[in-house]
C-alpha cells in the first residue's frame, strides 16, 4: 500500500517542529516540512482577525499531499486555506488551540490544560513529540564515551520567551541547585540548549560548572537524545512544555527548574499541575529524589485514533 503524503505547516520552532513531526510519523506519513511565513502587516494580527486568502502568506504550496499537519499561529490560516481550497480531497490537523472556529479543521490535538472542548477535539497529556525510544536507543553512545562518573544528571535548557526572561539571578540560582542537589553528590552534568537558548546563557554555563561538566555548545539532536538514554535525572527548565512532555516519554524522574513569569502563565501552570498529579515532575528545590511513573507516549495513543479514522477517509 502506498504511504499517504504529508506536509507539515509550522513557524520552525523545536516544539513545533516535535509535534507535528511526531503525529507525521505515527501516521506513518511520508512527509516534508514547510515553514511558513507570512506578508508584513499580517505577522500581527491573530488568526481570529486574518482573512482566509493566498496573499496573508509568502508560501507556494503545491497540491501532492493527502493530510495538512500544522502547528502554531502563523500556520493556522494556510492550513484552513489549503482545506478551503482542496477540500475533502485532503484532511487538516492543527497542533494546540487555533484561536479560530474549531470547524476549519477536522481534528484538533490539544493538550488538556488548553481546556479545548469539541467533537473534533482530540485532547492529550502534555505535548505530543516525534521521539521514539528506537531513536534514544540509537543515539545513547553518542555522548557516552565522554561520560566518567556512574550518575548523570541532563539539563535540558530552553530560551526567553513572552513568560520567561531568564534573568542572571534566576538563572544562577537554577545552577546553584544543579550543583548542589547534582554535582557535589557525585553526578556528572550534560548541559543541553535548544533553538531558544542565547549564546549567552550557554557562555554562562561554561564559566559556572567545572571542565568535568558536559557542555554541549549547540543545538544538537544527536546530543539531545543521549542525554535523555543516559540520565538518571532530568531538569528542564520551565518555559517549554513540549521538552518537559519529551523527556516524560523516558520514565525518568523529572524535575522542573521554575522562574518567576513575567506575565500570567496559566496555561503553564495548569500544565505543571497536571504532570505533578501524574506524578512525573517535581519542582527543582534543594533535594534529590528518585521516583517512577508510567512512560507518557500521547503521540501513539492520539495516532491510533486518527489512524482508524484514516480507514474510512475518502480522498477524492
Amino acid at each position: 500500500m502506498t504511504k499517504l503524503k504529508g506536509i507539515l505547516l509550522t513557524e520552525g520552532m523545536h516544539g513545533m517542529i516535535s509535534q507535528a513531526e511526531g503525529l507525521a510519523k505515527a501516521l506513518d506519513l511520508e512527509f516534508i516540512h514547510e515553514k511558513i511565513e507570512l506578508n508584513k502587516f499580517w505577522k500581527l494580527i491573530p488568526p481570529s482577525l486574518t482573512p482566509v486568502k493566498k496573499f496573508v502568506f509568502k508560501n507556494n504550496i503545491d497540491k501532492d499531499f493527502n493530510i495538512v499537519i500544522s502547528c502554531g499561529r502563523k500556520s493556522v490560516i494556510p492550513s484552513i486555506y489549503l482545506k478551503q481550497k482542496h477540500k475533502n480531497k485532503i484532511m487538516n490537523i492543527h497542533i494546540q488551540d487555533p484561536k479560530v472556529s474549531l470547524n476549519n479543521f477536522d481534528y484538533i490535538v490539544a493538550p488538556e490544560h488548553d481546556q479545548l472542548k469539541g467533537k473534533n477535539v482530540l485532547t492529550t497529556k502534555g505535548a505530543i513529540h516525534y521521539l521514539i525510544n528506537n531513536e534514544l536507543n540509537e543515539n545513547q553512545n553518542y555522548l557516552k564515551p565522554k561520560i566518567t562518573k556512574e550518575k548523570v544528571v541532563s539539563f535540558i535548557v530552553g530560551g526567553p520567551n513572552k513568560y520567561y526572561d531568564y534573568n542572571s539571578k534566576e538563572l544562577e540560582e537554577i545552577f546553584l541547585k544543579i550543583k548542589e542537589n547534582f554535582i557535589n553528590k557525585d553526578y556528572q552534568l550534560i548541559f543541553v540548549p535548544s533553538i531558544r537558548t542565547s549564546q549567552e546563557i550557554i557562555d554562562k554555563a561554561k564559566n559556572y560548572f567545572d571542565e568535568n561538566q558536559i557542555i554541549i555548545p549547540n543545538v544538537d539532536k544527536k546530543a539531545y537524545l543521549s542525554s535523555l538514554k543516559l540520565a538518571d535525572h532530568i531538569v528542564v527548565t520551565c518555559d517549554s512544555t513540549s521538552m518537559i512532555s519529551e523527556a516524560a516519554m523516558t520514565g525518568k524522574p523529572i524535575y522542573v527548574a521554575q522562574m518567576t513569569p513575567i506575565k500570567k502563565n496559566y496555561r503553564f501552570k495548569k500544565f505543571f499541575e497536571l504532570f505533578k498529579s501524574l506524578n512525573i515532575i517535581k519542582d527543582l528545590e534543594n533535594s534529590t529524589e528518585t521516583w517512577n511513573y508510567e512512560k507518557l507516549n500521547e503521540t501513539d495513543r492520539v495516532s491510533s485514533y486518527i489512524k482508524e479514522q484514516l480507514t474510512n477517509y475518502d480522498f477524492s
